[in-house]
């Protein structure tokens, strides 16, 4: 009992941290992520540059710091996009049921058919590559999760005494969804949210390395992923240092989601 509020902290403390980062790139990062220095090619880490140069001499901290916002950026909002769209969908087809139910669930189901490399490469060969395209193509890959999640618990508010007292004194729908059933969702939102944002950070990074996300010489730690795996023999620190930021990234959310889940759950609380 006593670890929980202690993982709570350290879960919030560190995606605090990381996001203060990435938000404030421009008064931490060091050096400018776009400056070339041919001279400091492939250096080592040092006292100036503390994790070392790229191919262009460019400051790999500094271009890390960038990337981060980047992939932060990107990941927050296809997921917000996909609770946004998927969501609503979700309860609007538990709460209308019949033939809306039917077909928005039909449709998320051919969506969730597909696996999710595949669909979002689609997307991105219709839209063109871009930091843009990625985070719509993730986004549509999440809207069928949040809309599958969704549904399941909006089914059971739906049917509850309150939820029909409500409709017996003529509440609009938009008035019962907004304040009786979106409040008792807020849990389940909340750590889905969080563990989707850290599995749509490797999808963005893994998309950044296969030359989709975002553009050179936007950083990305995907993209700097890509780039030092050419020089993996010469200067292996690129791949490292972006490795450890998408590594250090990821987890913090995904342990953020877990503590969450462990302490908003009723069932999992009392274990």
């Amino acid at each position: 009992m006593k670890r929980r509020p202690i993982l709570l902290i350290v879960a919030v403390a560190a995606v605090t941290i990381l996001i203060a980062i990435a938000v404030l790139a421009p008064v931490v990062a060091p050096y400018d992520p776009l400056a070339q220095s041919i001279v400091a090619r492939f250096k080592g880490p040092s006292e100036a540059h503390w994790l070392g140069t790229d191919q262009f001499g460019r400051d790999l901290l500094s271009r890390i710091i960038y990337g981060l916002r980047s992939s932060l950026g990107t990941a927050v909002t296809a997921v917000f996009a996909a609770l946004l769209v998927g969501g609503s969908l979700g309860i609007l087809a538990a709460y209308y049921r019949g033939w809306t139910e039917r077909i928005v669930m039909r449709l998320m189901d051919i969506l969730f058919a597909f696996p999710v490399m595949l669909l979002a490469i689609g997307i991105i060969a219709v839209l063109g590559p871009g930091a843009l395209p990625t985070a719509i193509a993730i986004a549509v890959v999440y809207a069928p999760i949040f809309a599958r999640l969704l549904r399941a618990p909006a089914l059971v508010i739906a049917e509850s005494d309150y939820v029909l007292n409500a409709r017996a004194i003529g509440a609009r729908d938009l008035r019962i969804i907004q304040h009786h059933i979106l409040p008792n969702l807020a849990s389940v939102i909340l750590v889905q949210t969080s563990l989707l944002l850290s599995a749509a950070i490797l999808v963005e990074a893994s998309l950044s390395f296969l030359g989709l996300g975002a553009q050179p010489p936007t950083p990305s730690l995907g993209n700097m992923l890509s780039e030092g795996r050419n020089f993996l023999l010469l200067s292996p620190w690129s791949c490292i240092f972006a490795g450890l930021a998408v590594l250090i990234l990821a987890f913090a959310l995904n342990l953020l989601g877990d503590v969450l889940r462990d302490r908003l759950d009723p069932r999992l609380r009392g274990g």
